[in-house]
């Protein structure tokens, strides 16, 4: 469970408490079932990661569009609904170079034009080969907050964790025309174990990206 999640279930379930002490355990009810929902909605299970020159999914939830950009670039447009895990992942192994948190509106996170006007965390990752995918933790109508844990600099490796979005939101990802892509609009798919696109020839082997894995022993696993 993401950390954010144990504060919110004891807070509820302390609230109840109180309220079960005060008034009734019925009367306490709705906030003993806030808790558990929080406890469940912030799960974060562990994902089995392709290796190889792979994009995986950034988030769990349903593939809404894919659209081809002014710039030539493929957009893929991910929903995730209030039942899905919100923990993001990074999309490709590479270096950070760039994060821009950008102010906007809340419309409802399934509407084409909440890719440009919603709140959002944009984060650009360029791997070692210079390859460049840039994705976006975009919020929606209920989700407004948006956490990312990394910075320009840090190093990431397909599938690591680098935020996630509370209640509901969008992720889009940018991918340069040398990617093929190998999901279709009406998928649903798994942040960290689902490959968006590939790069021609690739040969994926799965592998599960352990906790506290360093970089070269990651990097060795994706060789």
């Amino acid at each position: 469970m993401v950390r954010d999640g144990i504060y919110y279930a004891l807070g509820f379930t302390a609230a109840g408490a109180f309220v079960s002490w005060l008034e009734s355990p019925w009367t306490a009810l709705p906030l003993f079932l806030l808790g558990a929902f929080c406890a469940w909605f912030f799960r974060d299970p562990e994902r089995l990661i392709p290796a190889g020159p792979v994009a995986v999914s950034p988030a769990d939830g349903k593939v809404l569009y894919i659209v081809k950009e002014p710039d030539g670039r493929n957009r893929i447009t991910i929903f995730l609904n209030v039942f899905d895990v919100h923990v993001n992942r990074s999309p490709i192994s590479g270096t950070v170079t760039e994060v821009i948190y950008q102010r906007g509106k809340f419309l409802v996170a399934s509407v084409e034009a909440a890719s440009a006007e919603n709140e959002q965390s944009i984060i650009t990752v360029r791997a070692a080969d210079g390859t460049i995918v840039v994705f976006k933790q975009i919020a929606g109508l209920i989700a407004r907050r948006i956490i990312c844990t990394k910075k320009a600099g840090d190093h990431v490796q397909t599938g690591e964790r680098i935020g996630m979005i509370k209640f509901g939101s969008r992720c889009d990802v940018i991918l340069d025309d040398e990617w093929q892509i190998e999901v279709s609009v009406g998928m649903r798919v798994s942040a960290g174990s689902s490959i968006l696109a590939r790069r021609p020839g690739a040969i994926v082997l799965p592998m599960k990206l352990a906790a506290g894995l360093d970089i070269k022993d990651a990097a060795l696993c994706q060789t």
